[in-house]
């Protein structure tokens, strides 16, 4: 389950930047190759590797072909991929990426994530509550429009604050220009610039998800694991003004799935990479951010996993989130295994030394660019003296609340409305805050129990951090113990109420002044702290960096070319590779798996959980065709962000839908290898045997059009 951490959702791509960067929490970095091998790359839909297709797989990728299947595709705003399916807005993307949206909509005597839910009409299609769609319409690149806003020889400081400007301004005017939603994105870390617009569907609606033991079938153990035997699929409709959304550009259905050394492609969201990164860099993600990452993610899985431990209601309550972070946890172990490799860090040396030598030996290059990588190293030794702070109140892990990251958001709202639209914090832009907004007034259920459990165990990490004596941390608990205080915030605020959320932004300052609600008297009395970190994040680490890597970034393009692919920025990608098994312990393993081998892996493990497949299974067991392939695996290059996308052949049409990498991948969140590394989807035959023949599905058998 590969997924990107909900920390950077909703907040447009320069929060995913900020966050990404200085946590390490939602971050992969895989080492930069100068030219791309093997089926190596994520690659721009408006630079497709077409030279390494026709070489290597003697296929043509047409313009045509390419859009087609860029507006088939999905981005679910909560961190997954998805497509569209049909003419009529059915996109289909994995149960753990639709997780969020079916615990929602569950209740104590409704839990959809354990029974699954199957909406046999329109009707009984259950709207999600906070949960967008977005689909890339058109690219338009800026560089020249950035760059040109940024005055020579200016102070980093005034140097972000144009760069700021210009790209809120881009975003605002392509907003009103067109209707949809843009973002302007960073590639290459600083090195272009372009603007994406997406139509994006906020009435989105719950169709079809299978039991959780179904979808994750051997639960944490089999988690980055293969051979797998999951059906990790959900089937949502997008809306528009009360009807099923008109897709023309949707995936046709191809019934017989993926075939053994096939060519595929994946289209899908990659989260963020960091395949440009320094040796310096690398080493502080190693030694310092990833460090802190699995600290947090084992504190908060003991926490989850003993809360849930109390009973059925707890355990639903907390378990989308606790999976996330076992997910992670799982994840970060081996990225960091990857990291403490030697021989991994030498490859890595090597090929930077060769860019750097490239660099040394031309004057031109060497004046221009031969002091970007001690200009990266200078920010990074910025960024280790403000680390622990700034993760503890910018990125508020010292405040691990809903409740709180409303109140500081109806906080930094009403102060940042009042500004000009290009002098405001990124995420709250005008073309950002309809996004905002969204989240903001969501009606998602909120659990009192839960949040002061989070909080009070944050505020006691918050304390423990930093002294019970320290002033800040004195005045947050107020005279009381971290639990107390959190009981007595979480107990005592009104934020659980929309219309009261609503009362404070449209009030704005006024309202946020006069307000008296404890939660949002704690956002106020950490803003100032955590804005004088941002500022300095942002002034003297995010813009000297960017501008740094820049630097680098033209170096490479001068050595070696423009024929590579960017980071990954949680914006639609295109990979591609073969169907293919691999080897281990001296055994083959093959490129599929089947319904049968399913449950026999059940009964491998006396069939009990997380090894227990749902009754409807067991029920239809004698119905299904158990050598009908499941799961397979190929060798496109994906990371978290990728869960829930298509996978097509050649035609374009669907054969798969990731869910997954084994163990092995881990290793590309630094360098691709496919000896033995493999992306693990979902068989579209498999997701036909399992709709006809267990959950009887006729619906949407009708309207994928199988038979």
């Amino acid at each position: 389950m590969q997924r990107l951490t909900r920390m950077v959702r909703r907040r447009g791509n320069s929060m995913i930047e900020l966050r990404a960067r200085f946590l390490g929490v939602a971050c992969a970095l895989i080492v930069f190759c100068a030219v791309a091998t093997a089926d190596e790359g994520m690659w721009l839909f408006n630079s497709p590797p077409s030279a390494a297709l026709k070489s290597k797989y003697n296929f043509d990728v047409s313009p045509a072909w390419l859009e087609h299947l860029q507006k088939a595709s999905v981005r679910f705003d909560n961190g997954g991929s998805g497509s569209f399916v049909s003419p009529h807005g059915l996109a289909m993307t994995n149960q753990h990426v639709g997780t969020d949206c079916v615990q929602n909509i569950s209740s104590q005597a409704h839990d959809y994530v354990k029974t699954g839910f199957y909406a046999r009409t329109q009707a009984e299609e259950l709207k999600c509550p906070n949960l967008e769609l977005d689909v890339l319409m058109n690219i338009e690149d800026v560089t020249a429009r950035v760059n040109a806003a940024v005055p020579a020889g200016a102070s980093p400081e005034a140097a972000e604050k144009a760069r700021r400007a210009v790209i809120n301004t881009i975003e605002k005017e392509s907003l009103d220009k067109t209707g949809l939603r843009s973002n302007v994105v960073t590639l290459y870390n600083g090195g272009e610039y372009q603007l994406y617009r997406y139509k994006k569907y906020t009435d989105v609606r719950l169709v079809f998800v299978p039991e959780k033991q179904a979808a994750f079938f051997g639960g944490d153990p089999d988690n980055f694991e293969y051979p797998r035997y999951d059906l990790d699929i959900c089937f949502f409709r997008a809306y528009e003004n009360g009807q099923p959304a008109e897709t023309k550009d949707y995936l046709k259905w191809n019934q017989q799935g993926a075939k053994d050394g096939e060519l595929v492609f994946v289209a899908g969201n990659p989260g963020a990479t960091s395949r440009l990164d320094t040796m310096r860099h690398l080493e502080f993600l190693r030694d310092r951010s990833n460090p802190w990452g699995l600290s947090l993610l084992f504190r908060r899985e003991v926490l989850l996993r003993v809360y849930s431990e109390r009973s059925d209601e707890n355990r639903r309550r907390a378990e989308d989130e606790l999976l996330e972070v076992q997910n992670s946890r799982k994840a970060y172990v081996g990225m960091q295994a990857g990291l403490q490799d030697p021989a991994l860090f030498s490859e890595k040396q090597a090929q930077e030394s060769k860019l750097k030598d490239a660099v040394e030996s031309d004057a031109k290059l060497r004046a221009a660019y031969g002091k970007a990588w001690d200009e990266v190293a200078t920010t990074l030794h910025t960024l280790d003296g403000i680390y622990a702070d700034l993760s503890l109140l910018e990125s508020g892990q010292a405040f691990n609340s809903k409740l709180f990251e409303m109140a500081r958001t109806l906080v930094r709202l009403a102060e940042e409305s009042q500004k000009p639209n290009n002098a405001r914090l990124r995420e709250y832009s005008e073309a950002n805050l309809p996004a905002l907004e969204q989240e903001l007034f969501s009606d998602a259920p909120i659990y009192d129990d839960l949040e002061a459990l989070k909080l009070g165990d944050s505020l006691g990490m918050y304390a423990e951090m930093k002294g019970m004596q320290n002033e800040l941390v004195e005045k947050v608990l107020a005279g009381k113990s971290p639990d107390a205080r959190a009981e007595e915030l979480v107990r005592g605020t009104k934020l659980k109420d929309v219309a009261e959320r609503k009362r404070l932004a449209k009030g704005g300052t006024k309202a946020i002044e006069a307000s008296t609600d404890p939660m949002i008297l704690l956002a106020r009395l950490v803003d100032p702290e955590s804005r004088r970190l941002r500022s300095i994040y942002d002034n003297q680490v995010n813009e000297p960096r960017r501008q740094a890597y820049a630097k680098i970034a033209q170096a490479r393009f001068a050595v070696y070319g423009k024929n590579v692919y960017p980071d990954a920025t949680f914006t639609l990608r295109l990979s591609f590779g073969e169907v293919k098994g691999y080897e281990e312990d001296g055994k083959q393993i093959s490129w599929t798996t089947t319904f049968g081998g399913a449950f026999q892996h059940a009964a491998h493990h006396d069939n009990e959980a997380p090894f227990q497949l749902p009754a409807s299974w067991m029920k239809q067991k004698n119905k299904l065709d158990h050598s009908t392939p499941l799961d397979f695996v190929n060798t496109a290059d994906i990371i978290g962000g990728n869960s829930g996308s298509p996978v097509v052949n050649r035609a374009g049409d669907l054969v798969g839908i990731i869910f997954d990498g084994d163990i092995q991948s881990l290793v590309l969140d630094y360098i691709y290898t496919d000896k033995q590394a493999r992306a693990v989807a979902v068989q579209s035959s498999g997701i036909a045997e399992a709709l006809k023949k267990i959950y009887s599905a006729d619906r949407l058998i009708s309207e994928l059009g199988l038979h």
